[in-house]
């Protein structure tokens, strides 16, 4: 077995071992773990059955990024993704006032939309086509966004109505927690220890139970809950004519569009910013697996809408993984294999806190946002765009929003400056769509 897996994950040629990508796995696993508690809490606004969200959410999380593994080879975990899931719950069921069944289906339909787009190089198309230094400012942009995660779940930094967000309060545990648990992580690093991040999270776990924070379980065992009240909803539509009147419908073209265009940019964003941080990627920030990459987002997405949860994605959290030495498919396969044991073993895992893993979400943030300094900051036509992607992505809280704005502004300024032969035909279309899309923002809120 350690043979086999040696020569299918070419473990040597990437300068890793066995041991190394099961504890970039774990990290990674555990610096999402979250999800298995907020995706069911999420979309059971929606009416859908907590404890079967778990359940499937464990099960899409393990497809999805076994999928990426072995066939893509790369150490990127897949699970529902935050953003969209709130979408699904929020807007399209309690809002727009359809079924949770309705906007699965619409997340199936994506899916296979997905698998189109990707089968006919579209996807890849557009993340081959996007400007160099924009994949310099994505990964930068997304270090941002994800220290304030780690920062949000910390408590350090909180909401506030009249500054938008400030300092938390320091006599709350979880600020102790995490700051320990980021001077142990920091020390470690700087002295060359392996599993330095590993290690962090689990002092700063211990210390949560010294502080009464962490609570140790009085079950480890327990069997998943039944999938079958949510399982297959995403089809039954399909097999009525009134279903196919609402699948028709003007309002499923716009949910899946919707879907679409968010997923699309997410995963692009995250592929970008985490493989440029291993040796997989070129100058221009491509990566020979990156179709592979796609059809994993997109059977993922397409399969989990079968189990019965909102779009799969590729997880930013995956950096956190790299940054500890992951840099094959042997990872996603550790993280996968967590999950399952999530799934039988969820009080044990679940008992570390947020705190805990926020230090592993601000170091990461930390070595990726070291890309700036590939940036030409003398040439505003290419430091604004970069400038615009990088801060969009923390303060609307979404990688998309980030890369979108960091195209426009692209276009625009190159445009302006009569250096139009630096736009690709691709940056064009995409271009006028987001556009297009801002401008129908813009009438939705007018109405």
């Amino acid at each position: 077995m350690k043979n086999f897996m040696e020569r299918y994950f070419e473990l040597s040629s990437n300068g890793t071992t066995i041991r190394k990508e099961f504890i970039a796995g774990i990290i990674t696993f555990l610096t999402m773990s979250y999800i298995l508690v907020v995706n069911p809490n999420v979309l059971a606004d929606a009416g859908m059955d907590r404890s079967a969200l778990f359940t499937t959410t464990a099960l899409a999380t393990i497809v999805a990024t076994l999928v990426m593994g072995l066939y893509a080879k790369l150490p990127i975990a897949q699970a529902p993704g935050m953003g969209l899931n709130s979408f699904f719950a929020y807007s399209v069921v309690l809002t727009m006032g359809y079924s949770w069944q309705f906007a699965l289906t619409a997340v199936f339909i994506e899916g296979l939309i997905f698998l189109l787009l990707t089968f006919f190089n579209v996807r890849e198309l557009i993340v081959r086509s996007i400007p160099k230094v924009l994949k310099e400012a994505i990964p930068a942009g997304i270090g941002l966004f994800i220290t304030l995660i780690g920062l949000k779940s910390a408590g350090i930094v909180v909401s506030d109505p009249n500054t938008l967000v400030r300092l938390g309060d320091f006599s709350q545990h979880t600020v102790w927690i995490t700051f320990l648990g980021l001077v142990i992580t920091g020390v470690l690093l700087i002295r060359n220890i392996n599993g330095a991040i590993l290690i962090g999270i689990l002092s700063a776990t211990i210390f949560g139970l010294v502080l009464g924070d962490v609570i140790l379980p009085t079950q480890i065992i327990a069997l998943p809950p039944s999938i079958e009240p949510i399982f297959g909803e995403a089809i039954k539509p399909m097999l009525t004519a009134e279903g196919w009147n609402q699948i028709m419908s003007l309002d499923m073209v716009v949910v899946v569009f919707t879907f679409l265009f968010v997923n699309l940019f997410d995963t692009v964003g995250t592929l970008i910013g985490v493989i440029s941080k291993t040796n997989l990627a070129d100058k221009e920030g491509n990566f020979p697996q990156m179709k592979k990459a796609l059809f994993s987002d997109a059977f993922g997405t397409t399969i989990g809408a079968i189990l019965g949860t909102s779009s799969v994605t590729s997880y930013v959290e995956s950096a956190s993984g790299v940054a500890s030495g992951g840099r094959t498919g042997l990872t996603a396969v550790s993280v996968a294999l967590m999950f399952a044991l999530a799934l039988f073993l969820g009080p044990v895992f679940l008992i570390i806190p947020a705190a805990a893993t926020a230090p592993a979400l601000i170091i990461v943030g930390l070595f990726m946002i070291s890309s700036v300094v590939n940036i030409k900051f003398d040439d505003l036509s290419e430091a604004l765009p970069a400038f615009l992607t990088i801060v969009f992505m923390p303060f609307t809280y979404s990688i998309a929003e980030g890369i979108v704005f960091g195209i426009l502004s692209y276009t625009i300024l190159k445009l302006g400056s009569k250096q139009a032969k630096d736009i690709t035909p691709t940056v064009y279309v995409l271009s006028i769509l987001f556009l297009l899309k801002l401008v129908l923002d813009v009438i939705s809120m007018g109405k």
